[in-house]
Formats: structure tokens, C-alpha cells, sequence
């Protein structure tokens, strides 16, 4: 038997593994959630285990575990390091999920779970590929590795230094991440960018004591207020940012990913629509609507708090508010300075009677590109081609995924991305789904990569 005919007679088994990992609520930036990281650690452990992977660990990394495997077949076969993340986002809010949100729902070809899109799904299926080759031909075409982290949706802040802790152990030619997404589902693509993060919480303090409205009103300081017209400061009327220093560093747009958003000739109304946006559209063309999301840095609000958040009303001025805020960043960015800008722009606005407080959470991490002439990225954009019938396009990531950049800095080697998600399938948010035609399709699409990377990288 053939890897594909293995790959194909196994299909339903290969979706009950899924279901089972999406049942495990491996949330990783709440606490509450510890049992399910462990869970799930152990879950991806114990599947490597019985995929046929000769070694596995969980090592440490002074915060959630990260999972490693590896098959070494041949020592003059290339190695490739496989990168994925088994924990998830938080589920809420809840009350918007058709289904609950850790109980998988198969309907209309797709399978709705948290994290069944980002990333479980696309990080089972190089498993699945491994062991396929290995039950089917008793052997792999090259030596893999995989890295499996559990912090990856709370900012990665292990990450770097279990690379550097890790190295000679993770050496490898190539890294392979299961995770990021296809641009569209009606069109192949390959992602050579990626923007990077920097996520902080703006907390304004007023009284030292929630104050009652009525008694207090008029006099008191109340830091919604305060917090509302600074966040209104942070943008400018066309709605990029405003904040002086915030650019430092950055150089004009790529123009080969420019040419690619013009080829693109992107539906910027039918966005608006999909999206579930009423009225005019803020952005009229696809052209201007893309280079922002790829190629431009943004300061987005995430949530606000302060006050009574209840049923009903408590007439209180509040003693504090608060907002979480991410930057994506682009090329040249670096997190701490554009923290540092933020934090300066706002302490000059604060009016009187305040006090201003911002908390890092992580890092950050800065842009990612991929080197256009990378032999790994040409042959997998050939196996897509070839799979889906067009040449992929070449895209840029609104998202961050900061594994690039970090393995080219401890590893000294290139990346790819090769996930078989789609960007509309609703991860971080409820309803996420994953398509199954797409699990299938990537459970090919690995096979066929593995083998031609092996003979080019072996050549």
C-alpha cells in the first residue's frame, strides 16, 4: 500500500483523532484552563508516539510544555523541523457558538471546534503524514523533527529561549510550520510575510475608590471618560495611526507583494458584506483595503473595561479603566519602541487628576519575510499547483506568526508556511470551522512535500 492509499483508507480515523484533540480546551493565556494544556500536551505527545516517531518529550520551557518528536531515518537524509502550537484561543463569548465550543460539530463538510482551524487541524496533519510514510514504505524520505509549543495564541513568551536552550537538538535544514493560513478558499496561495506584535493594557486610574455618581458627579475624575478621549488620539480621521515615532523604521512596501495585491483584484464590497458590515464601506477599493491589512502597521482595541459591567445600572464613577490593545507591526518595527511611542503619546494627553499605567503582556515579536528565492518555497508552491490546478499567489499575513524570524536567529535556517486553513474560517472568534476537504487535501499535499524536498535538499 501506497503513503496516499494509507493516507486516504485512514481518512476517518484521522478525523476521530481530530475530534478528540479539539475536545481538549487547551487555552493558554487563562490559567482556569491549565489542565486542559496539560491534556493536550500529552494528547500530541502520545499521537507522535503512536504515529511511529522513535523519540518524544515534553520539554520545558519555564512556561507550558512544548512537545518535540523526531524520526531520524537516514543521517545523510536532510532534516526538517515541523512547528506547530496545540494551545487555543479563549472560546468567548460563548453565548455566540452555535455549538459549544469544545464539543466538535461536523456539518456541511466542515468541523466546527475552538482551534480546529488554528491550529490542530493543520498540526495533525504532518502527524498523520509521518505515519503514514512510515506504516505504508517503513521509512520517511527525510529525517523529521516537529516542535509543538502550547504558548503560541498568548504571545509566545518562552519561545526564543527554548530555542536557545534547545538548539542543538532542534538543528535541522528547513523549518515547516503547520500553522498560518491560505489566503482565500477559491484561490491557492503561499505566505512569504507576516506582520509582528506588540500587546499591552492601558489602565487610567481617577479616585482611589469607586465614587457614587450622584454625590461625586461633576467633581470626581472619572477614567472612562479620561480613557475614551486618549484612545480617540491614537488614530487619525482615515483611521491609520497617529502617534508620532510610530513608524520609525519601517521602509516603503514591498513591491513584488504590492504586485500581488493588484493581481489579487480583491472584491473590497463583498469583504465588507462577508463581514457582516452595514452601510457605506470604510474602504472603497481592494487595492487600498489589502495594503492595509498586509502591509501597513495597525493599533487595534481588543476589549475595554471599567465600571459596573452588570445587568441594569449601579451609578458609580469608577476608580479605574482599562483597554487591551495589539499593534501588528511591519518590517523595521520593533516592539519596544512602539510601546514606547504609544506610552509617550498618551502620558502627554493624560489630563489632570490621572494616572496612567501600561502592562506589557509578552515580548512581542517583529515582521517576518521569506527569502523569495528559497528553493523550499518554489517547490511547494509546485505541489499546490499541481493539487489545486493554479499557480499560488504570493501573500502577505495580516496576522503574526514570530516563529520566522526566531528560528532564522537561533537556528540559522529558513522557514515556510504550509496550512491547509483558510483566513475565513473564523479562528479567534466563535464558530470556528475547518474544512474537510482541505484536512484531506493537506494530508496529500504534505506527502508529496516531504518526498521533493528530500530529493532537492538531498541533491
Amino acid at each position: 500500500m501506497s503513503t496516499l492509499a494509507y493516507l486516504e483508507e485512514n481518512f476517518p480515523a484521522a478525523l476521530e483523532d481530530l475530534k478528540a484533540f479539539c475536545r481538549i480546551p487547551s487555552v493558554s493565556t487563562d490559567p482556569a484552563y491549565a489542565e486542559g494544556i496539560s491534556d493536550a500536551a500529552n494528547f500530541v505527545a502520545q499521537r507522535l508516539r503512536k504515529a511511529g516517531f522513535s523519540s518524544v518529550e515534553l520539554l520545558k520551557t519555564g512556561g507550558h510544555p512544548a512537545v518535540y518528536g523526531e524520526v531520524i531515518s537516514d543521517p545523510s537524509l536532510p532534516t526538517f523541523l515541523v512547528y506547530g502550537h496545540y494551545d487555543v484561543q479563549p472560546p468567548d463569548p460563548l453565548e455566540k457558538w452555535t455549538t459549544p465550543p469544545f464539543e466538535p460539530d461536523e456539518r456541511d463538510g466542515r468541523l466546527y471546534a475552538r482551534g480546529v482551524s488554528d491550529d490542530k487541524g493543520p498540526l495533525l496533519i504532518p502527524i498523520l503524514v509521518a505515519e503514514a510514510y512510515l506504516r505504508a514504505e517503513g521509512r520517511l524520505p527525510v529525517n523529521l523533527k516537529v516542535l509543538i509549543e502550547g504558548e503560541e495564541e498568548s504571545g509566545s513568551p518562552h519561545f526564543e529561549a527554548t530555542l536557545q536552550s534547545y538548539r542543538e537538538k532542534l538543528g535541522c535544514d528547513l523549518v515547516i510550520s503547520a500553522d498560518g493560513a491560505m489566503w482565500r478558499p477559491d484561490r491557492p496561495s503561499m505566505t512569504v510575510a507576516s506582520r509582528g506584535l506588540a500587546a499591552f493594557e492601558v489602565t487610567v486610574t481617577g479616585a482611589a475608590k469607586d465614587l457614587h455618581s450622584g454625590r461625586h458627579g461633576g467633581s470626581a475624575p472619572n477614567p472612562i471618560g479620561a480613557l475614551a478621549t486618549l484612545l480617540a488620539s491614537l488614530h487619525g480621521p482615515d483611521g491609520r495611526v497617529d502617534v508620532e515615532g510610530f513608524l520609525d523604521g519601517t521602509s516603503p512596501p514591498d513591491a513584488r507583494i504590492v504586485a500581488a495585491i493588484e493581481e489579487a483584484a480583491f472584491d473590497s464590497a463583498a469583504y465588507y458584506r462577508d463581514i457582516g458590515v452595514s452601510g457605506a464601506d470604510p474602504i472603497d477599493t481592494g487595492r487600498e483595503l489589502l495594503i492595509r491589512q498586509w502591509l501597513e502597521p495597525t493599533l487595534e482595541f481588543n476589549g475595554i473595561s471599567g465600571g459596573y459591567q452588570g445587568k441594569g445600572t449601579k451609578t458609580v464613577i469608577p476608580s479605574s479603566a482599562s483597554a487591551k490593545i495589539t499593534c501588528r507591526l511591519i518590517a523595521g518595527q520593533k516592539p519596544d519602541h512602539v510601546v514606547a511611542a504609544v506610552a509617550r503619546h498618551l502620558e502627554a494627553r493624560l489630563p489632570r487628576g490621572f494616572s496612567l499605567d501600561i502592562h506589557r503582556h509578552g515580548p512581542g515579536s517583529e515582521a517576518f519575510f521569506i527569502d523569495s528565492d528559497l528553493p523550499a518555497l518554489s517547490i511547494a508552491e509546485g505541489v499546490l499547483a499541481e493539487l489545486l490546478g493554479r499557480p499560488p499567489l504570493r501573500v502577505a499575513m495580516g496576522a503574526t506568526i514570530p516563529i520566522g524570524a526566531s528560528f532564522r536567529r537561533h537556528l540559522g535556517v529558513e522557514a515556510i508556511f504550509f496550512s491547509f486553513s483558510t483566513s475565513d474560517e473564523d479562528y479567534h472568534a466563535p464558530n470556528e470551522f475547518f474544512r474537510l476537504a482541505n484536512f484531506r487535501l493537506g494530508t496529500k499535499a504534505w506527502a508529496m512535500l516531504l518526498q521533493r524536498l528530500g530529493d532537492r535538499y538531498r541533491a
